[in-house]
């Protein structure tokens, strides 16, 4: 049995601690905050590797995941289908998984609060030290504590994450809000909003877990969009990342800061360009709130008895749908090297040599998925063919081959 520590409880870190408990090894979890995630984040979308992940990781995967969804559709600035496409996908919330995945952990290994402060390696051992001053030993360490890693950045200072050009509006609209049009003719699909330019997306996802059980009963949904939009580096993104009082977020303004006047401005925005079963869900959401998109490549996954993992490693542009099913394949394939090689610097290097060029290639497919929504306001043609976006945007990457990313017409 070797002694892992975990850096970072979300869900990549939650995966790997519960596939880690389960092969008999002694596992420990370091989050930073002092409180639970659950609640945080918003739509997922599931992947048949990711739902082995959960199974792997002690989740019960059953029809209470999330939200089957049969149909994808397009729809135009009048409200009418341009086109649809038969693709059943389950999709379920970041705060489902996380509930899930905490309760399959035991109790006692996970430790909130748990700030790290460095990182120190020799031959046989690696070394944490928290801010608290506490000093951690273990055999092997994972760092998954996501885009902005601590860990990461002692190794490999000079890998941060780069700006795509676009940011996501995204928010969460409960289904009893909604007129009834809506429900009908969007509600129950994977809807495709393509201003030229731009793309919006949604689907519909469970209830909000604090108040309806992340119920999945029709009438207490909820429909999860996320709209990208052109926002160049510097000026104009600058005036998105700052609140209403005038202070700058350079690394994510918090949902509740984001100015009132660019939340009517989207919303304005919606009513123009958007079908109006889209504006109608942007109108009605309580809290829409803006991320800027990034894409990171780390060069090396493995230093000695330290691996990085999930957004710590890699982070792709959402377009493939892949950033939890990623965390997944990362954790499943971490547990098999240390299985297969013990909790050793060879065991990292294996995971290295498997992960890092998967990793590599779904980021480079989300870059050309991306590619238009990068060009300046105006510059953008119209998608001539809205299938593109359609057939290809968070599919299982098993069809990748079927759809390839040079296809897209925009």
């Amino acid at each position: 049995m070797a002694r892992i520590l975990v850096v970072g409880g979300s869900l990549g870190g939650l995966m790997v601690a519960n596939l880690l408990l389960r092969a008999g090894h002694d596992v420990t979890v370091l989050e930073r905050s002092l409180r639970s995630l659950q609640g945080r984040g918003a739509g997922i979308v599931t992947h048949e590797s990711l739902r082995q992940a959960l199974r792997a990781a002690g989740v019960i995967v059953d029809h209470t995941l999330g939200i089957p969804v049969a149909l994808r559709v397009v729809l135009g600035t009048d409200g009418q289908t341009l086109c649809e496409w038969g693709h059943p996908q389950i999709l379920t919330s970041w705060g489902r998984l996380y509930a899930l995945l905490e309760n399959a952990l035991p109790a006692g290994h996970q430790r909130l609060g748990a700030s790290v402060q460095s990182v120190a390696t020799d031959d046989d051992h690696v070394s944490v030290k928290l801010a608290s001053g506490e000093v951690l030993r273990a055999d092997l360490l994972i760092a998954a504590d996501g885009i902005r890693s601590t860990v990461r950045s002692g190794l490999l200072p000079d890998v941060k994450p780069l700006y795509a050009g676009y940011v996501a509006w995204r928010g969460v609209c409960d289904e009893a809000v909604l007129s009834r049009h809506t429900r009908e003719t969007l509600f129950p699909h994977f809807g495709f909003g393509l201003p030229a330019g731009e793309q919006l997306i949604g689907y519909p996802v469970a209830g909000d877990s604090h108040n309806n059980s992340d119920s999945t009963a029709v009438g207490q949904r909820r429909w999860n969009f996320v709209w990208y939009r052109p926002a160049a580096a510097g000026a104009a993104l600058d005036t998105l990342m700052t609140d209403a009082d005038g202070q700058h977020h350079p690394e994510g303004i918090p949902p509740q800061w984001v100015s009132w006047r660019h939340i009517a401005a989207m919303r304005q925005a919606a009513r123009d360009k958007l079908a109006p079963q889209f504006a109608e869900i942007v109108e009605k959401t309580a809290q829409p709130f803006l991320q800027p998109i990034y894409d990171l490549v780390s060069p090396q996954l493995a230093h000695g008895r330290i691996a990085l993992m999930g957004d710590a490693a890699f982070v792709a542009r959402p377009h493939v749908g892949m950033g939890v099913a990623k965390a997944g394949d990362d954790a499943v394939a971490l547990a098999a090297c240390i299985a297969r090689h013990g909790a050793t610097p060879e065991a990292l290097r294996h995971y290295d040599a498997q992960r890092r060029p998967a990793g590599d290639a779904v980021v480079q497919r989300a870059r050309q998925l991306g590619a238009a929504l990068a060009l300046p306001p105006g510059n953008a043609p119209p998608y001539r063919n809205p299938r593109g976006p359609m057939q290809q945007t968070a599919i299982d990457p098993a069809l990748f081959d079927t759809y390839p990313p040079e296809a897209l017409a925009a």
